[in-house]
């Protein structure tokens, strides 16, 4: 494989073509949005100029990172000689579903097809398409230069042979691939959702406030984040979306959104990316500060 295209240049989109052609692939980073494009490229040109402060790569490996990524605002046009396609549009099932009926007309048969989805059903997205058997989901995690996690989701027709080149082929990245199978929210938000959901159930049941309630689980469970603060970093839209999956695929209450976060989304408080969610990004900046200790 040499030839990768990424469509959508949000943050997994700019991510995954970031850490493509740093490897030295061809990346073709498609978008919609010509603004978009332009956003996608200078997060990675900012994240890369970070990695140089740092020492990690060089003024080299800046340069030809950026000169490996072709921008692109027609799909057709950008699938044009891809080995791989990697869709990270957003979260949406019919958003996706249109996108790989695109696709199907577009590009070669043997084309690998990929979805980044971090909860939607392999096996119905590899159903709009001819040969699903090439249909596979590569879940990156955020930020993807740095997490080395990829899951790698088998969809009920996805071939042996074509989830064996994407372990390989994610190993390549220096990333560690972890075959699991398709069922709603995979492995990592089938066990991460509920217990974002829950720390939202505990601040709306005010057994405790925001900043408490993330200093017991990063004192108390050591974990690098708490999960009030991870959910804005993520995003409140897209943890509510993924729970929407669960919830509808499992049909099992457990997974019903807590009707904080219904109404935060709603109101437009998407976290991080809002400038406000559990907490307030736009006063404090610490949406910069959360990026900024990720790459």
């Amino acid at each position: 494989m040499k030839t990768i295209a990424v469509i959508g240049a949000g943050t997994m989109g700019n991510g995954i073509a970031h850490t493509f052609a740093q490897k030295g692939f061809t990346v073709k980073l498609i978008d919609v949005s010509e603004k978009a494009l332009d956003k996608g490229m200078d997060t990675i040109a900012s994240n890369l100029n970070r990695m140089l402060a740092k020492g990690t790569i060089s003024q080299e490996d800046v340069a030809t990172t950026i000169t490996n990524i072709i921008t692109y605002t027609d799909l057709k046009d950008g699938v044009v000689g891809a080995d791989l396609v990697i869709e990270a549009a957003t979260e949406n099932v019919d958003l996706k579903l249109a996108i790989f009926k695109q696709l199907n007309e577009s590009c070669s048969h043997n084309t690998i097809l990929a979805t980044n989805t971090s909860s939607i059903s392999i096996t119905q997205i590899g159903a709009v398409v001819a040969h699903p058997e090439r249909v596979i989901g590569m879940h990156f995690m955020n930020p993807v230069p740095i997490m080395q996690l990829v899951e790698v989701i088998r969809g009920y027709n996805t071939s042996d042979e074509v989830t064996q080149i994407i372990m390989n082929l994610s190993e390549k990245l220096g990333k560690v691939p972890v075959e699991v199978n398709d069922y709603p929210g995979f492995v990592a938000n089938r066990i991460l959702m509920p217990m974002i959901n829950e720390a939202v159930e505990t601040l709306y049941n005010k057994v405790a406030g925001v900043h408490e309630i993330d200093t017991v689980m990063k004192l108390g469970m050591a974990h690098p984040m708490g999960p009030l603060q991870l959910a804005d970093f993520i995003g409140l839209d897209v943890c509510l979306s993924i729970l929407n999956v669960m919830h509808d695929g499992f049909k099992n209450p457990k997974y019903a959104p807590c009707p904080l976060l219904v109404n935060m989304v709603r109101a437009g408080k998407l976290g991080a990316k809002s400038g406000e969610g559990f907490y307030n990004y736009a006063e404090s900046k610490k949406a910069e500060k959360v990026s900024a200790q990720f790459i």
